[in-house]
């Protein structure tokens, strides 16, 4: 009898247990949803997700061709009445659809862009942004990329690392190596600890390694391994395409990377 008991106080705890370990984890997603704030939808087919006072989160649902209607991450950064971009619609009119939302709602002038690499999900509205005297910064191998396609071109190169200003906010742009293509970026927000991985970096629910036809496979793990090791206190990691998380996204890159690799 008094093993029953033990035994009935032993399954009850257990049980305790289990729905506290529930509700903490039902609690985390909770929390993590109330961090990103509402989506606000600025245009059809595109929409803003508040991350932080300083830092927006936008997709914009862009039609690339052969690919079809493809979700596009981007990234806004205000500080003051200032502004930077990172990564453009794939359009001059729908990127100018997001600029006047910035200036309407964040009540601020975009004066700095920055694209991921050379490809249309990146810098497809890089012409308008020129037009209206917006400073764009890129890795100098996407200026020479894009000098051969005939592509408008980024105003101001680096070749490894440079850190642009928005009032007294760091981005901080860093060249790790080819991977989604040979030219790709990641941009660290330390004051926000948000790192844009872009097209580099996959989303949770991807099988797959997306569009290969630019891609340098056999720098792409190391590529990663370098992200990983230089920027181990990202809270938010956003894709180029997809949903965004945590240092999750990396690992499962990884994890894509040595499934292709090993056919």
């Amino acid at each position: 009898m008094k093993a029953d008991k033990l035994l009935n106080v032993f399954c009850m705890k257990k049980t305790l247990f289990l729905v506290g370990v529930i509700l903490c984890f039902h609690c985390a997603i909770l929390s993590a949803q109330k961090v990103m704030g509402k989506k606000n939808v600025i245009a059809q087919g595109m929409q803003v997700t508040k991350l932080s006072d300083h830092a927006y989160f936008y997709v914009s649902y862009d039609d690339m061709g052969n690919f079809g209607v493809v979700p596009c991450n981007g990234l806004i950064l205000v500080q003051g009445k200032k502004a930077a971009l990172l990564d453009s619609p794939a359009t001059d009119e729908r990127t100018a659809l997001l600029v006047n939302w910035i200036k309407k709602e964040l009540h601020a002038d975009l004066t700095v862009f920055i694209p991921n690499h050379w490809h249309g999900d990146c810098m497809g509205g890089l012409s308008y942004l020129k037009e209206m005297g917006v400073k764009s910064y890129a890795n100098q191998m996407t200026i020479d990329i894009a000098r051969e396609k005939s592509l408008p071109l980024p105003d101001y190169g680096f070749k490894d690392s440079l850190t642009v200003k928005l009032g007294n906010m760091d981005i901080c742009c860093y060249y790790p190596g080819g991977g989604h293509s040979a030219d790709n970026i990641v941009v660290w927000v330390p004051s926000e600890k948000i790192l844009f991985g872009g097209c580099m970096v996959k989303e949770m629910k991807a099988k797959g390694l997306g569009n290969l036809s630019d891609a340098v496979l056999s720098q792409w793990p190391s590529t990663i391994a370098k992200v990983m090791a230089r920027y181990p206190d990202a809270h938010w990691v956003i894709p180029g395409h997809g949903a965004i998380g945590g240092e999750e996204l990396l690992l499962h890159t990884q994890q894509l990377l040595q499934n292709k690799l090993q056919k």
